[in-house]
């Protein structure tokens, strides 16, 4: 494939501004993945999958600047007894994080370079699996390069959470983040995520769920408002397994959170939600892509965005069903809370079903304030900031009760509470 001359530059760019690390279980892996970015090149416009978000400066050699902005307010999941592990600007701050020992789990760094290591056979792999029948370079390009993130092999119930805490200081940081999460057969593991991470963050997480396996997954992406975030979760789910990821994300002038789930075991369970909270220059993208490959098998998708002065949401959302996949049930919802006339939601719901014994259902609306309930909580002496905040609540309370932890939901929840009042304030 002879790929434009512009798309030629700007790749040949980015991985000039990079070191390609040498040596080690990982060198395969990495070579493949620069081979592949090299075939397809980053992505442009003119891709089907990034027609709604512009990818330029997630392409470019330097990270645009970013100031960091220090939260007033305590750290979210605080209350919670958990695990704690710190990157700062995309590097692992061992001083500042807990002792990594946690009875059913291992969790190692990704320089860990022995020859024979458990990783070897998961990392880039669930990442390449992910490029058909949609490639994704930037991907493929976090596989190549990243130095940093964390090996975590669960082979227990977890007794607690394990916490990944994302700093930003430097205001030209630029993360490259890679995790991987091996999930044994029964095993059981939360796993937390807060922080804006860096000026510019490209992170790939690729999650192995053995049969029997549970994985969730509690995300908050920071509050900083001049950070570029491309993020990458990849999932493969066994017999009896589940698989539950719920993001919120506040401020940022572009994200783009990428979901790609396949789930090759009867019965399996996943479920990928989320939450924005956008306000002015705010572009925030979600793209799913589930494959139902095995019997029985259940997938939710629920999106809520609250966008105002302007803000952007996108929503890319597609089930895939293979032959086979008898009774498949996947459902798929997103829903936009327009708070004024310049904001916009942009969605593509999809559905390809190859089997005939399914129940398999998307829907995807855009909406105002609802007037009767506005009028309803104003009548009862509520002054209207403090009653649209509550309707606000309401209309993404469907995507926070995806979390089945209720001290988890309550931190999300005080979270959109606090962002509200800062709005209305």
């Amino acid at each position: 494939m002879c790929l434009p001359q512009p798309k030629l530059d700007a790749t040949a760019a980015r991985i000039a501004a990079l070191d390609l690390p040498a040596g080690g279980w990982s060198e395969p892996a990495r070579r493949d993945a620069l081979a592949r970015v090299n075939a397809t090149g980053l992505p442009g416009a003119r891709d089907e999958y990034w027609k709604y978000t512009r990818p330029d400066t997630l392409n470019q050699p330097d990270a645009p600047v970013a100031v960091a902005m220090h939260a007033d307010e305590t750290p979210i999941f605080d209350g919670i007894d958990r695990l704690e592990l710190v990157f700062v600007d995309g590097v692992f701050d061992a001083e500042a994080s807990d002792s990594p020992e946690l009875a059913g789990v291992t969790i190692e760094h990704l320089s860990t370079m022995a020859d024979i290591h458990w990783a070897k056979d998961l990392y880039g792999k669930l990442e390449t699996a992910g490029q058909t029948p949609v490639q994704r370079p930037l991907a493929a390009l976090n596989t190549a390069f990243a130095t940093e993130g964390l090996l975590i092999n669960v082979t227990g119930a977890a007794e607690k959470p394990v916490s990944l805490v994302y700093r930003h200081v430097s205001e030209t940081s630029d993360a490259i983040l890679h995790h991987v999460v091996k999930v044994a057969e029964g095993a059981e593991l939360t796993l937390l995520e807060n922080g804006p991470a860096a000026a510019r963050i490209n992170k790939v997480m690729e999650v192995d769920i053995a049969d029997g396996g549970t994985f969730h997954h509690i995300r908050a992406q920071g509050r900083d408002h001049d950070r570029r975030a491309a993020t990458h979760i990849f999932a493969r789910l066994g017999t009896e397994s589940t698989f539950k990821s719920f993001t919120l994300t506040v401020n940022g002038v572009l994200t783009r959170n990428e979901v790609v789930l396949e789930l090759t075991g009867d019965d399996a369970v996943a479920h990928v939600a989320g939450a924005c909270m956008g306000d002015g220059n705010f572009h925030h993208d979600d793209t799913v892509f589930v494959t139902h490959d095995a019997v029985n098998c259940e997938s939710r998708q629920v999106f809520k965005k609250v966008l105002r002065n302007g803000a952007t949401g996108v929503f890319q959302g597609k089930i895939l069903v293979k032959p086979g996949a008898q009774k498949t049930d996947g459902y798929q919802i997103s829903q936009s809370l327009l708070l004024d006339g310049d904001s916009q939601f942009l969605a593509k719901p999809e559905l390809e079903i190859y089997a005939d014994d399914v129940a398999c259902s998307h829907g995807s609306t855009s909406g105002a304030i609802d007037d009767e309930g506005l009028f309803y909580l104003r009548a009862r002496g509520l002054p209207r900031g403090v009653a649209e905040d509550l309707l606000t609540i309401a209309f993404i309370a469907e995507a926070v009760q995806e979390i089945e932890d209720e001290r988890l939901q309550e931190e999300i929840v005080s979270r959109v509470e606090g962002w509200l009042a800062r709005r209305r304030g």
